[in-house]
């Protein structure tokens, strides 16, 4: 009976996936086209809209967990779904097409990603958690850095003449694929999260492990399809966007947001896993900031480091 039980959540990880990517597709053309209609830089719409949708799991994991009172589930989450979204998804991303970084991302978006990272260890670090007080100013931040990107939008235009807009592609018909595109990606992170954190529980991971990899994984899938989908269709802005942006969001928003809701526990083993969120973020600006782009080594590069630190955690995990 058990193992008709482990092949129906198989089943229902399949479906996940399957809606992850119809998702992503539907997702990245709407926010493509409406940045072009609207004459709104895709950096911007990448590091806002696109960013606030593929982060709508993490919200809606962590958020859950605080009024479920485990709140320190967040922190896992939060900084597993950060380290798989710069080594990880970025990585396999740029196997797809090499992706140019732009002068704004390389000197303002990615030291945020780097500042806001230590931020939330350094609070974390020095009282063992994450309070209300701590949420205020991780709100704080939010507000700067949404303040940033309007006078960013303000000063500049969209950039990209690759995509041609049709009579079908009115407004609110790409305002729709947005919706649709992010509720599919929602219903799909939720049957993967559920689905892939039982099978993981059968074979004895820890709760740590399992939101620093399995839940992680799973609220970053939206970013990896998205982020692959829009460098496939040559979208370089979307998939950087995306990434830094969701970042940044699932730090100050996410995170801020849970810790406004109840305290967050900051435990001694999540010290080594956000210092590697850390030198995630340095690793992708060391990456670009010769040659401003990241190239397929690059690429393999960053994936050999998540392999490394995944292979710490597994045995972490199992040797306990």
């Amino acid at each position: 009976m058990e193992v008709f039980k482990i092949i129906g959540y198989i089943v229902l990880l399949v479906a996940g996936f399957v809606l992850l990517v119809k998702g992503a597709d539907v997702f990245v053309d709407g926010a493509s086209k409406i940045a072009v209609k609207c004459n709104i830089p895709q950096m911007v719409v990448g590091l806002t809209i696109v960013a606030l949708g593929t982060s709508a799991p993490e919200a809606a994991v962590s958020i859950k967990a605080a009024f479920a009172g485990v709140a320190d589930m967040t922190v896992g989450n939060i900084v597993g779904s950060n380290i798989l979204n710069i080594l990880l998804i970025l990585g396999m991303a740029v196997l797809f097409a090499p992706l140019p970084i732009k002068k704004n991302t390389l000197r303002i978006d990615i030291p945020i990603v780097v500042v806001v990272t230590l931020a939330m260890f350094f609070l974390g670090y020095f009282d063992g958690r994450l309070s209300r007080f701590d949420g205020v100013i991780m709100y704080i931040m939010l507000i700067a850095f949404i303040t940033y990107l309007i006078v960013t939008a303000k000063k500049g235009g969209s950039d990209d003449d690759s995509i041609v807009l049709t009579e079908k592609d009115k407004t609110w018909r790409l305002i729709l694929f947005i919706l649709l595109g992010a509720a599919l990606i929602v219903a799909g992170s939720e049957l993967t999260v559920r689905s892939a954190s039982f099978i993981a529980g059968q074979f004895g991971m820890s709760d740590r492990l399992i939101s620093l990899t399995i839940v992680a994984f799973g609220t970053s899938l939206p970013e990896l399809v998205t982020s692959c989908v829009a460098a496939k269709k040559g979208q370089a802005d979307i998939a950087i966007g995306n990434i830094v942006g969701s970042n940044i969001l699932n730090i100050l928003f996410v995170a801020g947001t849970t810790m406004l809701i109840s305290p967050v526990a900051f435990n001694k083993e999540f010290l080594m896993d956000s210092m590697v969120a850390v030198l995630a973020a340095v690793i992708l600006f060391a990456c670009c900031v010769k040659d401003k782009r990241l190239s397929r080594k690059e690429g393999i590069f960053m994936l050999i480091v998540y392999a490394v630190y995944f292979a710490y955690i597994m045995v972490k995990n199992y040797a306990a």
